[in-house]
Parts: structure tokens; sequence; C-alpha cells
């Protein structure tokens, strides 16, 4: 069985978005100042489902090469699915997507999208994204959902990409945590010009 893991682009001040995110403004105000690192390497990384191709440093892309690799389902919650469109579909990792939500799928998402709809419980999501992806990690794809993993002991690895930037409000990762105090344990660094890539295990 593969491990459940997250990673996101944090700003120093501890933000993976900006206030009022939206369908419109899906990183928030400001928010797009934390993918700057996506556009400003000397190398072509192009995400499985070929709808995302960013430049990146060469340590960064064999990163990334491991992550998608590895990747064999996606857990998301309700609002991130909105606010990205359902990736029109196909997320760029290109693995079938589990989506947490109390309300029916919108209109718009169309049949043959790989995408399942849990009513019942995030327990229940990370379960079937378990056996969906078999020997591959589950990915916890929002701060919602990563922070009920972290909560319920479900989590292993969390992957930070912190940039230098102050964004003073938006949406936090993993605050409150109410678990308590969580060890982790440093795994590796990737110092880029426009991030600092942190990569943890958590200690259980």
């Amino acid at each position: 069985m593969g491990k459940v893991v997250t990673g996101f682009a944090m700003s120093l001040d501890g933000f993976v978005a900006g206030p009022n995110d939206s369908a419109e403004q899906p990183l928030g105000k400001g928010g797009e100042a934390l993918f700057t690192f996506y556009s400003s390497g000397d190398t072509e990384f192009r995400f499985p489902s070929g709808t995302l191709v960013v430049q990146v440093s060469q340590a960064l892309t064999e990163e990334l090469g491991e992550i998608t690799r590895t990747a064999g389902a996606l857990v998301t919650g309700r609002r991130t699915f909105d606010i990205t469109h359902g990736w029109n579909g196909r997320h760029p990792l290109d693995v079938p997507v589990f989506v947490l939500s109390h309300r029916p799928p919108p209109d718009w998402v169309e049949a043959e999208w790989p995408l399942t709809f849990v009513t019942d419980g995030f327990r229940s999501a990370i379960e079937q994204a378990r056996r969906a992806a078999g020997d591959k990690n589950v990915i916890a794809g929002s701060p919602s959902i990563a922070k009920q993993c972290l909560e319920a002991g479900l989590l292993d690895e969390i992957g930070v990409n912190l940039v230098p930037v102050l964004l003073g409000s938006g949406v936090r990762l993993f605050e409150p945590v109410g678990s308590g105090p969580v060890r982790l344990e440093k795994m590796r660094v990737i110092e880029d010009p426009d991030a600092t890539h942190l990569f943890f295990r958590i200690v259980k």
C-alpha cells in the first residue's frame, strides 16, 4: 500500500492562497506570487495529463518526476474542485480524483471524467482512493483534506514549496491543528532562487 502525502506552495507567513479565492481568481488576491517558481527555471517539465507544462530547476524536475510516478489517486474537497472547475475533467497528475462533498456533482461535470463524489466522509474518500491507487500514493489535494488526514493520523508526508512572499491573509494549510504537536522529520531540501522546497516525514 502506498502513502498518503500532500504538498503545497506556501508563503512565508503560512498561506497557500490569497484572500477571496474563487473560480474567477483561483489563487486569491496576490496568490499568483506563490507559483512564480513554476516559470523561472531552465528545465521543462510536462505533467502526465499534458495539460500543464512548467519551467523549473533540474533538481525540482527530478522531484516532480518522482511525485508523478508514485501518484495513484487524489482526494480533494468540494470547494477546491469547484474553484478549479474540476481541472476541466483531467487533473494534471492524470489520476482518479475523489471529491469529498455533501452536494451532488455540478451540472457541468461530464460522465466520462475520472471522478468519484464521496458523501460519507473523508475516511471513506481516503479508503476508496487507496483502493484505486493500489501500491501508489494517495495525494491529499486540498488544505481541508490534508488537515483532516493529519489530525486522523493518516498523513505520512508533507511537501512545502516555501516562497519568499508575505500574503498577509488568505487560506492557511494546517491552522488550527486539533491533534496537538506533530513531529516532523526532514527528508530533503531543494534550494531554488524563487522557492525553498522542503519535504518532511511525519513521525508517528
